[in-house]
Order: C-alpha cells, then sequence, then structure tokens
C-alpha cells in the first residue's frame, strides 16, 4: 500500500489473483472506508473510487499499469463514484480524447473562440424580460462540441474559471448594448460552476468583469445550483452572500431535482427559483407531474421569489403553468437559443414572441 500524492492511493497485489478475488477485496476495501469516522463530535462518511489494472493482460511494466489504473478510476468516479472500474482498452481511447479536447480547450480560449447563443424568457404576455447565456463551441477539426462535454472537461482540469470569465465578458458586452435606451432593463442570466466556490477569488473576478463591460450588477442574474452546498455550505452561503451585497440576482437552477432545495430556499434569501424541465415535461398528460409543478410554484409564490419554468415545449404546459402563478417562461415553445444577431434584430422587433 502507498500513497501516490494528494488523495490517490495504489495497492499492490503481489500474487496471481483472479478477477472474482480481486472484486471481493475491492468490496471489503470500500466497505471499510464507508466506515463512518468520528472527529470533534462530528461523524464524517468517506468515500473512494476505485481503478483496476491487471498483469499482465493492461500493462508489463508498473509506469504502464499505473497509467492504466488512473484512467480505470476516473471512470469510476464518472459512474458516481465509491464504485470500482477495470481498465478496459476503450477507456485508453476515451482519455486520450479527453486530453486532446482539453489541449483544444486552451488553445480556444487563448484565440477567443467560444461563443454565446441567448435562449430568451417571456412573462405572461410573451414579452421578453431576460436571456439565459449558452456557451457554444464550434472547433474547426472536431466540429461542434457540445457544452455537456467542454464544460465537463473545463471542471476536471481546472479551466472552468478561465471559460467563466471568458463567457461572462460576452454575456456582459451584449447585455450593456442590448440595455442602452431600454426603460425596463433586459435582464442577463448566466450560470456559475460550484467548482467556481471552491477558489478564493470567485466574486472579486467575477465583479472586475462586470466593472469592465460597464453594466449595472442588478441586471445580471447569476444561476446556482444546489451542488454547490454540497462541499462547504456555510463557506458557499458566505460568497452568495457577497454576490447579493454587490447588487446581483441570485437564482436557483435545477429546482425541484434535488433533495434539499427546501432547506437552501431557508438558508438564503434567493430572488428566482427555476422549476426544472423535469416537472414540465408530461404535465398536461400525467397529473403527479401537474401536482408537483404547482405545489413548486405554490412555495416559490409564498417565499416571494420570481419563478421560472425551464423546458416549455407546448402551449398546454404554457397556459397551465401560467394559470397557477408561473411568472417567466424558457423552452422551445417560444424560442430556440439565438445567435446574438438574432436576438438583437427580435428585440429591435418589439420584444415579444409570436407563437
Amino acid at each position: 500500500m502507498a500513497r501516490v500524492g494528494g488523495d490517490e492511493f495504489v495497492l499492490v497485489l503481489s500474487d496471481h489473483y483472479r478477477v472474482s478475488t480481486v472484486i471481493s477485496l475491492l468490496e471489503r476495501v470500500l466497505n471499510e472506508i464507508r466506515r463512518p469516522v468520528t472527529l470533534a463530535g462530528r461523524e464524517f462518511q468517506i468515500c473512494a473510487s476505485l481503478g483496476v489494472a491487471m498483469f499482465p493482460d493492461d500493462g508489463e511494466d508498473a509506469q504502464t499499469l499505473l497509467k492504466h489504473a488512473d484512467i480505470a478510476m476516473y471512470a469510476a468516479k464518472k459512474r458516481g463514484r465509491n464504485t470500482f472500474q477495470f481498465f478496459i482498452h476503450d477507456l485508453n481511447r476515451v482519455a486520450d480524447e479527453r486530453l486532446n479536447l482539453e489541449a483544444a480547450m486552451r488553445i480556444a480560449l487563448e484565440r477567443d473562440e467560444f461563443s454565446l447563443h441567448y435562449q430568451p424568457k417571456v412573462d405572461a404576455s410573451y414579452r421578453i424580460v431576460g436571456v439565459e447565456a449558452l456557451a457554444r463551441w464550434t472547433h474547426h477539426e472536431l466540429g461542434v462540441i457540445g457544452p455537456d462535454r467542454f464544460i465537463a472537461v473545463a471542471e476536471e482540469s481546472g479551466l472552468i474559471m478561465p471559460l467563466t470569465l471568458a463567457i461572462l465578458r460576452q454575456a456582459f458586452n451584449a447585455a450593456r448594448a442590448w440595455n442602452e435606451g431600454r426603460a425596463v432593463p433586459l435582464l442577463i442570466a448566466v450560470n456559475l460552476s460550484p467548482l467556481l466556490f471552491l477558489g478564493d477569488d470567485v466574486v472579486e473576478r467575477v465583479a472586475a468583469v462586470l466593472d469592465e463591460a460597464g453594466l449595472p450588477a442588478s441586471q445580471v442574474e447569476l444561476e446556482i445550483t444546489e451542488t454547490v452546498f454540497l462541499g462547504d455550505g456555510t463557506r458557499a452561503v458566505s460568497i452568495l452572500a457577497e454576490f447579493k451585497a454587490l447588487g446581483f440576482r441570485l437564482a436557483m437552477d435545477d429546482f425541484g431535482t434535488g433533495y434539499s432545495s427546501l432547506s437552501y430556499l431557508r438558508r438564503f434569501p434567493l430572488d428566482i427559483i427555476k422549476i426544472d424541465r423535469s416537472l414540465v415535461t408530461g404535465l398536461e398528460q400525467e397529473e403527479e407531474v401537474a401536482m408537483i409543478a404547482r405545489a413548486a410554484i405554490s412555495l416559490g409564490k409564498s417565499l416571494h421569489k420570481t419563478v421560472v419554468a425551464e423546458g416549455v415545449e407546448n402551449l398546454p404546459q404554457f397556459d397551465y403553468l401560467r394559470r397557477y402563478g408561473c411568472d417567466e417562461f424558457q423552452g422551445y415553445l417560444l424560442s430556440r437559443p439565438l445567435p446574438a444577431e438574432q436576438l438583437t434584430a427580435l428585440l429591435e422587433g418589439g420584444g415579444t414572441i409570436e407563437l
């Protein structure tokens, strides 16, 4: 048993173990690690992700075996952690693709190759009241790369902060241009990765980009998910309080999907809750889905929050949500995400959505 750095350890089995024996041992290791640990009167639970490389099939020297075990470990993390994964050669291909994507991202950030599309949010009268900024990336060789791929790589590689700042810079500059001369400002919503809350200077860096753009903080909505609280919840609340003090509006994204959204609404005075699309899809057909959507709207209204429904895809959904008091709506029924030029034309044409 050896510690190779940080929170990574290596267990070497020197005998010729069968796969079944290795699985039994891995399960024993996970069970031992899962046992609660008491520190200063508080109980903690630890989990581990285990990657396994077998000699000689997965490598004939220590360096190759360690590399392949490491690749398998990251695959175990992606499966949900607290589990194990044997190395398979397809994982090697996936790892190489990820490294290539990370290298391409670094170059793309240097060259400012990321762009934004903007999805309108409308009120009950179909008037555009805000937009959500969504990152897009088209690589000259790799083609269109979806945000589900490149944002995950950015989070894993430490590129999430420079990527976020690049997105904010574009979004804030666009919002400033749209709001010149508008009687009622258009609110720009941007997502913040939970990993940004691990740093010490996220508030200062976001505020610096805002000052550079010359946009009031009151015209910006910062969207977070409840996972920002899963690490150091007290610290996350403190950081959000700093954003709030600067004038930013705060939104809880994906509301209704997590296990503790209610406690977070109580702990922090959020301005907006965004009902997750899973509570909208099918509500016109399934009474249970409709009941949950109604309850989410009722809760938000009773707490004096602005309630936004995501994933609105047809008119029956829109009418139902509007009837029960939803304030704003976002989804393909109203508009797909648009390039800045198309959104500008839409705003200049009256700023309402025609169905």
